[in-house]
Parts: C-alpha cells; sequence; structure tokens
C-alpha cells in the first residue's frame, strides 16, 4: 500500500464519493494519484479525464516522489510486453512491480 506525504493527501487520494462512481464527474475530488506510475496530479474539472501533474503536496509542501513512468515502460520493455497490444500482467496495474521499498514517501 502506498504511503502519502501526509493526512490531507492521504484522505484526497482516498476519497470516495457516495454521489458519484467516477472521480472526474466529482466536484469535490481534488487529487489523482496514478499508483503504477507514483504521480500526483490536481484533476481538471472540465468534463474530461484530464489532470496536471504536481510535484510537491499542496497541504504539506513537501517534494513528492519521481514519476516512475519511464521505469515502468522499461520494466515491460525488458520483459517483451508491449502495453499496446500485450495484456499487462496484474502485477503492472498498480504499484506491486515496484517492491515495498519504492512505494511513495
Amino acid at each position: 500500500m502506498t504511503r502519502h506525504c501526509c493526512a490531507a493527501m492521504t484522505e484526497q487520494v482516498n476519497r470516495r464519493c457516495e454521489r458519484h462512481d467516477d472521480t472526474f464527474a466529482c466536484p469535490d475530488a481534488l487529487i489523482l494519484f496514478t499508483a503504477r506510475f507514483q504521480e500526483y496530479g490536481l484533476i481538471v474539472h472540465d468534463g474530461g479525464t484530464s489532470s496536471i501533474g504536481i510535484d510537491f503536496c499542496p497541504w504539506c509542501g513537501q517534494r513528492l516522489p519521481e514519476s516512475q513512468r519511464d521505469r515502468w515502460f522499461a520494466e515491460l520493455e525488458s520483459r517483451a510486453i508491449d502495453p499496446w497490444s500485450d495484456g499487462i500482467p496484474a502485477e503492472f496495474q498498480d504499484d506491486r512491480w515496484l517492491g515495498a521499498s519504492d512505494r511513495s514517501l
């Protein structure tokens, strides 16, 4: 399980709305966390699924972890898995592929 920098960030990342099944449809959802890439973003509420990447926590100011996006693609490539045409193994769909020591803060 990913650890986040502070209680406010943890609350935002784990927020679940009773009225909206889709995080992007909920006006109270502020932060998008993508576990497989270890990326944080501010949700853009424009009717789509956009977010703006952030490097620092808006609440505590702590620097957020480096994105693991490039490492994720490199790891799949090293296993001869094409994420666009092959099935992505379950352990690569979240942060399990990182191992416990690399999960966020």
